[in-house]
């Protein structure tokens, strides 16, 4: 994620290590002002502005080089939640539902935020730090090895101490951040459902539910923050017994004459200088405990399979189809969600290139899958299905699902204008009086009018539409496409016996030229099918017109009998 980062990255380098040797020479220039002031020699000044120079220079390119890094690490953080979001969305259903749309949202938040410590701390602030303790060391010794010797004895018990923290210290943050992505997963499900937790004043019950959740992630958070304030303490008190140790066992050799006044000055400035190196080493090892943690989970999230929908799309040529080929054709299909229990068994039916074909059947007959695996949203388990005839490996997944236009039983649209959401797919402008004219066709464009912001109104906040316009306004997308295999998923469940009437004119005008698969529940949608098929229990049990149906299969009968199937004025939502 560094490339094109070569000279940024060389500069910070560049201006760390000076940063470092002008805090390194500090403490000597010190010890020489202390030398001319024995002497008496009229170098007095120039050593005491030299000091106050590379003092300047110190803090001057250690501001540069942590400025140029942070600007690095928002970089590195911003390309790493642009791969994150496309990933995400490139991942199989059945993936990303497995995964959580909260804890995958976590990744852009609080991971995010751990990544970016670590691009900030790791390859550099850790290094220069460690050098810094290592050079300090090593001129500590060449003024007195003695000295260096109680100093680096008063330290290591606190840094023996300080690494079993740091262990545990990581153990806290993966379970903190585990803790975090599952509840986040789990409070975006909620407010998806809020208006049934509303109808089922479960506000209490489900508030008391994620505080006691909320309030268990702040005890470990509360853990890993009493063990990160023992680190700085610790340090410092190490510094402390190791200046008393060097000012009495300096004191003794300067006396007899084994160390200089202006070393023994030096020496102790070097002192006063370890600790900040040390602690920086310390904290920024406990921040990459932390980052290297978000580092397995965005590793856990790219390493899951990801459907190349995009990739090379614009530059293919299109795919050739027999245009006598039928729409869609099941062959032995079979299907489970779960080993051992299947949803579909040698499902095997035809989808005419032109007309209405009609799926019904009981509540889990495995319709909606059925559509699902055309689409490509799950893969087969066994036997096959061709689309336009060509079996679905055959097909880059762009243009298959360029090919079919899809509307869930859920009617989903994205939280964005109304506008966006009918142009969603479609890789054209089209000009606002098109779209008005396919939102009348669904009689929705005096209620669109009416909104605020007419078509640019956004779906979702104070401005949202009911059950029965957000279905009608996923039927006129179908409209805008050029799909030639219509898939609609109970397309008429929310709507009154007008705009089910609508909607039956829409389906029948798309089912002169294209291929229209419609799961129904309506009488109305059936009779107007020119073939139905009935499911149960994942298997084909009949299919045929409405009429033969009727009069051959009695469980397809005993659905229109039983009212699975309803008349048109038995529903009346608006």
């Amino acid at each position: 994620m560094t490339a094109g980062k070569a000279n940024q990255v060389a500069a910070i380098v560049l201006l760390a290590l000076l940063s470092t040797i002008t805090t390194l020479a500090l403490p000597l220039i010190g010890g020489g002002f202390v030398a001319e002031l024995e002497k008496g020699g009229g170098a007095v000044t120039t050593a005491a502005l030299w000091m106050v120079a590379v003092g300047l220079a110190a803090a001057i390119t250690g501001t540069l080089s942590g400025y140029l890094l942070a600007r690095l690490g928002i970089d590195l953080v911003t390309k790493l939640r642009v791969r994150t979001l496309r990933h995400a969305l490139g991942l199989p259903l059945k993936i990303a539902r497995r995964e959580g749309t909260g804890d995958l949202a976590a990744r852009l938040t609080s991971d995010s935020s751990q990544i970016r410590g670590l691009t900030e701390v790791g390859p550099l602030q850790l290094p220069m730090a460690a050098l810094q303790v290592v050079a300090t060391l090593i001129i500590m010794g060449v003024l007195d090895w003695i000295l260096l010797l109680m100093t680096v004895g008063s330290f290591l018990i606190a840094i023996i101490g300080v690494v079993f923290v740091i262990k545990a210290i990581r153990q806290k943050f993966e379970a903190l951040q585990t803790g975090v992505g599952k509840l986040s997963d789990d409070f975006v499900a909620t407010l998806e459902a809020l208006t049934v937790v509303k109808a089922h004043r479960a506000e209490s019950r489900l508030a008391k539910s994620f505080s006691e959740r909320a309030q268990n992630l702040g005890g470990l958070e509360s853990a890993a923050a009493r063990l990160e304030a023992m680190v700085v303490p610790v340090m410092t008190l190490a510094q402390q017994v190791a200046l008393v140790i060097v000012i009495m066992g300096g004191g003794v050799r300067y006396v007899s004459g084994d160390i200089s006044l202006p070393n023994l000055v030096s020496f102790l400035l070097l002192l006063l200088q370890l600790a900040a190196p040390l602690i920086m080493a310390i904290q920024a090892t406990g921040a990459i405990q932390a980052g290297l943690v978000a580092k397995q989970r965005f590793e856990s999230v790219f390493s899951l399979p990801y459907e190349q929908v995009d990739d090379g799309a614009e530059d293919r040529e299109p795919v050739a189809v027999d245009p006598a080929a039928p729409a869609v054709v099941l062959h032995e299909v079979g299907f489970a969600y779960e080993e051992g229990q299947p949803v579909l068994e040698d499902v095997g039916f035809t989808v005419p290139s032109s007309g209405l074909t009609a799926m019904v059947g009981r509540s889990g007959a495995g319709k909606t899958t059925v559509l699902g695996l055309i689409e490509r949203f799950m893969e087969l388990d066994s036997g096959r299905i061709s689309v336009f005839g060509r079996e679905l490996p055959e097909w880059p997944l762009s243009d298959l699902r360029g090919r079919i236009a899809y509307v869930d039983q859920s009617f989903t649209l994205l939280r964005d204008t109304i506008r966006n959401n009918l142009l969603l797919g479609l890789d054209r402008t089209v000009p606002d009086d098109v779209l008005l004219d396919v939102l009348e066709q669904v009689g929705l464009r005096d209620e669109i009018a009416a909104l605020p912001q007419g078509l640019d109104t956004r779906i979702g906040g104070e401005s949202d539409l009911s059950g029965g316009q957000r279905q009608r306004l996923a039927l006129a997308g179908v409209l805008l496409s050029d799909a030639r295999l219509v898939l609609l998923d109970e397309p008429s469940s929310q709507l009154d016996s007008l705009n089910e009437g609508r909607l039956r004119e829409v389906v029948d005008r798309l089912a002169e030229d294209r291929a229209v698969l419609v799961v129904a529940h309506r009488l109305s949608t059936v009779q107007h099918a020119r073939h139905v098929i009935l499911l149960d229990r994942g298997k084909v049990q009949a299919q045929g017109t409405h009429e033969r149906l009727m009069s051959e299969c009695e469980p397809y009968a005993e659905l229109v009998r039983g009212q699975m199937l309803r008349p048109v004025d038995s529903v009346r939502l608006s």
